[in-house]
């Protein structure tokens, strides 16, 4: 579900969404979300100041409330 979250919202927010990936991983009760998308991309999903990232940050944070950490990391 959290998956899907951040990649509708990516997917919207660039210019290539077929390069859009989301890989998920467990860390000691923390889920790791890693976002890769395309190098022109980047500046996109990250946006002035880093507040779109923020912002994405946020929702899953309200969209995981009740099942434990999640982060979200964008790849380089």
């Amino acid at each position: 579900m959290l998956q899907t979250l951040v990649l509708t919202v990516a997917k919207a927010l660039v210019d290539h969404p077929d390069e859009v990936t989301v890989e998920e991983t467990e860390h000691d009760g923390t889920t790791l979300l890693t976002l890769s998308v395309h190098k022109d991309d980047v500046g996109k999903v990250i946006g002035k100041n880093g507040k779109v990232a923020s912002s994405m940050r946020s929702l899953l944070a309200a969209a995981n409330r009740e099942n434990g950490k999640v982060r979200l990391k964008i790849a380089d």
